[in-house]
């Protein structure tokens, strides 16, 4: 079983206690133990080589009083409840900072559809405090066009250039391929590409290919 990156995944709490029972140190921090039974999603990430045959690797990040530590778990199928997309930027608006409401309701505008992750997904979800001063805005924008994504660009571009927060972000093809929005605005020949299994360079053309 794998999932696309960002891809929230619920546990079953009866599970939980079991499931950390392989993990002596995460025992030892109160949030993690009542994590699941909270209500608290963990989320996708890249598979490691000591996770274990036929376990979902995941991941749970810590807020930044924390540590800001994201750690990694791997857990049996049977376990996982449901999953779900990251929140739709929409939707966490309510825990973003009154500073950074105006960007929001920009972007918004520009695409209903653009999701969050980072620090502002998990303040949404969790209600915990993710977010500082320093925070970036993580965003995820599906993408099917070369045309369409250029004007998209172009878009964030200038709301960019107002915002009081550093705007990150992918842009995510239908075949799972995420670029840097600054990188394909950039104008490279050549893009970072990442995606479930790894990461590689690709052409600019490759990416709608």
């Amino acid at each position: 079983m794998r999932f696309d990156r960002h891809r929230l995944v619920y546990l079953d709490p009866a599970r939980w206690t079991e499931i950390l029972g392989g993990y002596h140190a995460f025992r030892a921090i109160p949030i993690v133990v009542d994590w699941v039974a909270a209500g608290y999603p963990l989320i996708a990430r890249r598979a490691l080589c000591d996770d274990g045959a036929g376990l979902v690797p995941l991941g749970l990040p810590l807020p930044p009083s924390l540590g800001k530590q994201r750690l990694a778990l791997a857990v049996p199928p049977d376990a996982i409840l449901s999953d779900a997309p990251p929140p739709l930027l929409g939707e966490a608006a309510q825990a973003a900072p009154a500073a950074w409401q105006q960007t929001i309701v920009a972007l918004v505008a520009l695409d209903s559809d653009t999701r969050c992750f980072g620090s502002l997904a998990w303040a949404h979800l969790t209600s915990l405090p993710y977010l500082s001063a320093t925070s970036d805005l993580d965003l995820v924008w599906q993408v099917a066009h070369a045309g369409d994504t250029a004007r998209l660009v172009a878009a964030l571009a200038r709301i960019d250039a107002d915002a009081p927060m550093r705007l990150d972000g992918e842009l995510v093809t239908p075949m799972g391929l995420a670029v840097q929005w600054r990188e394909y605005a950039a104008d490279a020949a050549e893009l970072l590409a990442k995606a479930a299994d790894g990461n590689r360079m690709i052409g600019r053309a490759e990416m709608f290919a």
